[in-house]
């Protein structure tokens, strides 16, 4: 009787580097939400969002794994190694966020009033939380692009700084609907406008490249994308200006922080928060241009 195994898997999938670490993914992250759901507990904004981080990682690393094992994936109308790379690195960011904010709100060291169990629970949980990020990390660290190495976009440091970017845009985001009055002066507007701008545009070129479809575009992708990251940096450029000088300065706003404003609904964190995360995301694209001058870009892979 003729074999039904052998090159209808792909062994590779979980004994190679990459396959063991997407298995630690997989078993920390089932063990992380199983800690908190179990007896950890959660709750609010915060906790929801750990666990929505922890369960989603895994439903990915699963399909994943299960597509690589059984060579699903070459079924799939996409660009495997830019979609798993992409996702590679935005579950490293995703988990090292959670892996903070976790201990962070649920954590402490005494047992008063939750209880010694339920205190021990999310102490292992965070410990396997800060284990899956060191597993996701590790990933993106064996599939990068090596110098002199044909690969996906998405592998290369242009590609991963894209997820970086589009991240920090959303941690942006999120300060800015907290209560940031960004609707107070015109200018304050002009930068909600280039942060939604470049976000809207690297979510564009991510999309393109894990699809698969950049060689169906009517223009050359790769000088395209070059040319945005220029825009990118001068639009951040003027951000990185005008937002502190009418947020902080005097005439405009508040250079210190008002005394009796309240912890966590202070519009002051909230603008200090935006104004740091302008500057990394300036820095972030500064990098790119740098990177993607160097690169050639592989939709196929």
């Amino acid at each position: 009787m003729e074999s039904t195994g052998g090159p209808y898997l792909n062994i590779a999938a979980v004994t190679s580097p990459v396959g063991i670490a997407r298995l630690l993914q997989m078993t920390f992250g089932c063990t992380t939400f199983s800690l908190v759901a179990h007896r950890g507990g959660f709750s609010a904004a915060y906790g929801t969002f750990c666990m929505f981080v922890w369960t989603f990682c895994f439903a990915i690393t699963v399909f994943i794994i299960t597509c690589e094992f059984t060579h699903l994936h070459s079924c799939l109308s996409i660009s495997w190694g830019n979609f798993t790379a992409a996702f590679a690195m935005l579950a490293t960011l995703m988990s090292v966020t959670a892996a903070v904010i976790y201990p962070l709100y649920f954590v402490q060291l005494g047992c008063y009033p939750i209880g010694c169990e339920v205190r021990d629970f999310r102490i292992a949980a965070s410990v396997f939380a800060g284990l899956l990020f060191i597993a996701y990390a590790a990933e993106v660290f064996l599939t990068r692009a090596k110098p002199g190495q044909v690969t996906s976009y998405m592998a290369t440091v242009s590609g991963l700084l894209k997820i970086v970017q589009a991240f920090v845009a959303c941690i942006i985001f999120g300060a800015l609907v907290n209560d940031s009055q960004h609707d107070k002066y015109v200018a304050t507007q002009w930068c909600v406008a280039v942060y939604s701008f470049c976000f809207v545009v690297t979510v564009v070129v991510v999309a393109f490249s894990v699809t698969g479809k950049t060689a169906l575009l009517w223009f050359p992708f790769e000088r395209s994308v070059v040319v945005y990251t220029f825009g990118a940096v001068l639009l951040y450029m003027s951000a990185a200006v005008i937002w502190p000088v009418f947020c902080f300065d005097s005439k405009y706003g508040s250079p210190r922080r008002p005394d009796l404003c309240a912890k966590g609904r202070c519009p002051w964190d909230s603008q200090l928060v935006i104004a740091i995360f302008t500057y990394v995301n300036l820095l972030l694209y500064i990098v790119d241009l740098a990177y993607s001058q160097r690169i050639r870009f592989v939709s196929h892979l």
